[in-house]
This record gives C-alpha cells, structure tokens and sequence, in this order.
C-alpha cells in the first residue's frame, strides 16, 4: 500500500537518507493518524544507523533549525512547518524485571516495529527512494484499525512485562479512539496490573490525564478498574466503588455516579481541572458514610472532607500544587451549594453568597452542579435542571446589579483606623465582616457611599 507523504520535510529527510547510504522510515502515531484521517502534531522517524545524525544533517539543510539532542536516549528533535520532528535510531529494547529503565542495543526496522506498544503504532512508511511512501505492517495494524482492535504486536505479557505503562496506554488509545481492547490482551492487564508500580508517578498521570481528557473519560477510567490498574495508584477512587445495605436500605454506587459526572462535565469542557473536579467532587463520601435508621444513609460534610482531601491526592499523585489544585478544591467544597439553591426559594441573599464564594469559576461551579444530578428518576432531573436555569437567570440578575463577584468590600480597614483613631485590634475586622455581610444580605449596596454610612452605624455596637 502506498501512502501520500504531503509535510515537506519527507522529501528533505529521504533525500538525505540516500546521500548517506542508511534507511528511514515513518513509524508510529503520524502513520495510525494519517489512516485514521486524524490531525497529528508528531512525526516519529526511525533510522537504521544514527537518529541524531540525520536529525543534524536535515535541520541545517532545512535552514540551520535548533536540534535538541538526547544523547542518553539517542534521540533528536527539531520543529519545522508546525510539526515536532523527532529522530531515534532503530533498536530492540528489554526491561529488567525490577527496572523502569530500558536495556537498549541496534536493531532493524523489524526489531523496531516488534518493540512498539500496539499494532496500530507498529505500522511504519518508508522514506527511502526504492519504495518511498510504502506502507510496512507486518501485524496487521490496518486490520485492527478498520476493526478498532488494540492489540499487542508481541504476546501481552511480552510487551507489558517490557514496559509496564503500556498497559496504561492501552487503555488511553481505547478511551481515545473509542476501540476495544483485545481479549488476550485485555486479559493481560489484570495479570500485569502489579508491574505498574515500577513506573514513575508522573508517566502514570501523563496517561491519565489523557484519558481524562478523552471524549468520554469513564470508558477508560472503568477499563482502569476492571483490570486492577486504577487501586495501583488511585486507591481513594476505587473506594467509591460498591454498594452497602443495611435494613434491607442501599445507596448509589458512588463510583459509577462520579464516572457519570465526569462524562456529563466532558459534554460541555475540556478544562482537565473542570474534570479533575468532577472526579473528586464526591472523594469524601466513603469517609463520612453513616446509616442512621430514621434518616438512611447520608454523607454530611462530604464536602468539605473531600476538600481536604485533595490536597494529599494531589500531592501523592504529583499533580500541581498551585492554584490548579485550589481551584479543583474550592469546586469540590461547593459543589453542592447550587444544588440547594435549585430546591429552595432562590433568594438574591444566596445568590449573592454563591456569586461571592464562586467567583469567576461561578459557571464552571454551575455546569459540574448539573452534571451532579444524575438520578434515573426522569421527572426529578428535569425538575431540578429547570430550577438551575432559575439559578442561573438570578446569578445574571444579581451580578449585572449588584457587581458582587470577587468584590472587595468598598470600605478598607486603613479607613477604619483611619476613622476611629483605633490601634490593630479584632473591631477593624469586625467593622469590615459586617459591611460585607451586610452588601451580601442586601441591607446595603455594594457601594462606598451606603457602606461608609453603615460603618459608623454598626462602629458603635462594635467599638469599646
């Protein structure tokens, strides 16, 4: 099969390929995208001698472009026309038993093909002038694309024994591309999921926040746990998992009902924190589960238990500590704010408290809120996403009359000291908690005039 070879630095690099006397070939996720009519940013060229030295050659020939070498991994790569152009030298490649790191030695373009993850990424085109644009694909990769397979070009365990975050990418491109994992293969996950482990924490999350980021992330955060993967590094997740009775009285699976909010958050977002909020939105409930005969199950203050919980997650997931992080936990703690609203009278006191807490990430808050309602009861979920677009008019209402989101009170404390002639003392703040409260309650506007008036007003009740 030939295959049109259109970005020009093909022509460039199967020149040079001849002058040199070496082989090159195309291999990997360009040549899967490329028969799968998907955009691709990557081009991978595999070389039967140096990488690094064709990498040199085409970058000065192309205009003296920037090479990145990695003379550790016998890698190169440079940019050009929009694309990361990277080059290795064809090798074979095994793991020791207790070693995330690679034995590496020479090999051929076969050697190569056998050492990739999937047959699907083993497919390779050559660039060389005798068959240049020939289509390589000696595991029936094409096949597996038209029937959507992932599949190991080797045995599994063969290929995950080797290199055991292939396991995580199986379940990643399955996600992805919406495939199937093979059955052998499938098998193979469960009965290598311990070998993950010996992988970094970082490569795992780099996989799994591609999952997360996928179309419908619970089809591989459940393929995750199926095979045992997801309890070697997301115990908490997994927790969530089952269903207890007691009486004769169960509860949601709080696991399928997390997967269900993440999928009705991916609807509508393609923020990863947005997600990764969703994910956590009910983390705490497995630690403030309780069953009291009068009232049933109930998980008060799941809320602000998982909360606090994100951080040590995140910490042991090497995920960001910044305000990516806040944000994930701010949305966790207010999650259900917005449901309460949507069951009650909406008042402009709560609205303005919600708009207040919320912020800027305020409809971020209100589409994870929405998403949260996943009961089978058809009549309640069309009740309750009806009271949201209440919510969300009186949210619009509130904040183009009173300005009340991220607002700082208009009164400072330096003119609170200013004005009463105070030392440092705990009036200042009171003085300013009490205009703010009393703007959120609608007692005053949020304005200086209206709040310079109630600060001598409430002064006297508050200053010795």
């Amino acid at each position: 099969m030939q295959l049109p070879l259109e970005h020009p630095v093909f022509k460039t690099l199967s020149e040079i390929a001849e002058e040199e006397g070496v082989e090159a070939y195309v291999i990997g996720g360009y040549v899967r995208d490329l028969l799968l009519h998907r955009p691709s940013k990557d081009i991978d060229v595999v070389v039967h001698g140096s990488g690094i030295a064709l990498a040199e050659k085409a970058a000065e020939r192309l205009g003296g472009l920037h090479v990145s070498v990695f003379k550790n991994f016998g890698t190169a790569m440079f940019r050009y026309k929009g694309m990361e152009v990277e080059f290795v030298g064809a090798r074979r490649e095994s793991y020791r038993a207790d070693s995330r790191k690679p034995i590496v030695e020479e090999g051929s373009i076969d050697d190569d093909q056998k050492r990739r993850d999937f047959t699907i990424n083993a497919l390779a085109i050559s660039l060389n002038r005798a068959d240049y644009g020939e289509l390589i694909d000696p595991f029936g990769g094409v096949e597996h694309l038209e029937q959507r397979i992932i599949r190991t070009p080797l045995e599994p365990g063969i290929t995950f024994s080797d290199d055991p975050l292939r396991m995580m990418r199986a379940v990643r491109f399955a996600s992805q591309l919406n495939f199937r994992i093979e059955e052998n293969t499938l098998r193979a996950l469960s009965e290598f999921a311990f070998r993950l482990p010996i992988i970094s924490m970082e490569r795992i999350m780099d996989e799994f926040n591609k999952i997360m980021l996928s179309p419908e992330p619970s089809k591989g955060i459940s393929l995750l746990e199926e095979t045992g993967l997801l309890k070697q590094f997301f115990p908490e997740l997994v927790a969530l998992k089952g269903v207890e009775h007691v009486n004769g009285v169960g509860h949601k699976d709080n696991f399928y009902h997390t997967l269900a909010v993440v999928d009705g958050v991916a609807l509508y977002s393609e923020d990863l924190w947005l997600r990764w909020a969703a994910l956590l939105h009910d983390i705490g409930k497995t630690v403030t589960k309780k069953f009291s005969p009068a009232q049933g199950w109930t998980f008060y203050g799941h809320n602000h238990t998982g909360e606090r919980m994100v951080p040590k997650i995140f910490a042991r997931l090497k995920l960001p500590q910044n305000e990516k992080m806040k944000y994930v936990q701010k949305l966790v703690n207010l999650h259900m704010r917005p449901i309460v609203l949507s069951e009650e009278i909406v008042t402009d006191s709560a609205v303005r408290r919600l708009l207040f807490d919320a912020g800027d990430d305020i409809d971020d808050l209100m589409t994870l809120a929405e998403a949260d309602i996943t009961s089978k009861n058809e009549e309640k979920v069309k009740r309750f996403l009806e009271n949201f677009k209440i919510v969300r008019r009186k949210l619009k209402e509130v904040e183009e009359k009173d300005s009340i989101r991220n607002f700082q009170p208009p009164i400072s404390g330096e003119e609170i000291i200013a004005t009463f002639n105070l030392p440092p003392c705990r009036a200042i703040g009171d003085i300013k908690n009490a205009i703010k409260e009393a703007i959120l309650d609608g007692v005053i506007g949020n304005n200086y005039e209206e709040a310079r008036e109630y600060m001598f007003r409430v002064a006297k009740d508050i200053i010795p």
